[in-house]
């Protein structure tokens, strides 16, 4: 069990989206890895996921940057089900393109599963949720 190697695991996800790499960031992820967006889309597998992220990166969401959102986000929390398995608790936020300030409105908190594979660990699950307030406004 190493719990900094999973907290790395993260800071690579944020990274490759940070670069705009699709394929860096498809490559995180499990071959058969499930990756569920705030809206319901699920990506099955991880060319799935790297292909939906090309197309992001190169069009809608070119130059936004992760990182800490308008919430306070604290550092992934990591907890080991078994020792080559853990689930991670993540929040934080996106600056779109251009504005020097995060839109609260892009708050999210992620569960994530990730497992040890032979060749290091990847993510086997992503579920993204919006943060929203205690009256449902976002």
């Amino acid at each position: 069990m190493s719990e900094s190697a999973v907290v790395q695991l993260c800071q690579r996800l944020t990274d490759a989206w940070n670069a705009g790499d699709a394929t860096a960031y498809g490559d995180l992820f499990t071959v058969d890895a499930d990756y569920v967006v705030f809206n319901g889309v699920h990506l099955e597998g991880r060319n799935a996921i790297a292909e939906s992220h090309r197309w992001l990166f190169e069009g809608p969401l070119r130059g936004t940057r992760l990182g800490v959102g308008a919430t306070p986000a604290a550092p992934p929390r990591v907890r080991f089900v078994r020792p080559d398995v853990a689930i991670v608790i993540s929040g934080g936020g996106m600056t779109m393109a251009g504005d020097p300030t995060p839109d609260p409105g892009h708050d999210s908190i992620q569960t994530l599963v990730a497992v040890q594979e032979a060749d290091g660990w990847r993510f086997a699950s992503f579920q993204n949720t919006r943060r929203t307030m205690a009256d449902g406004r976002p």
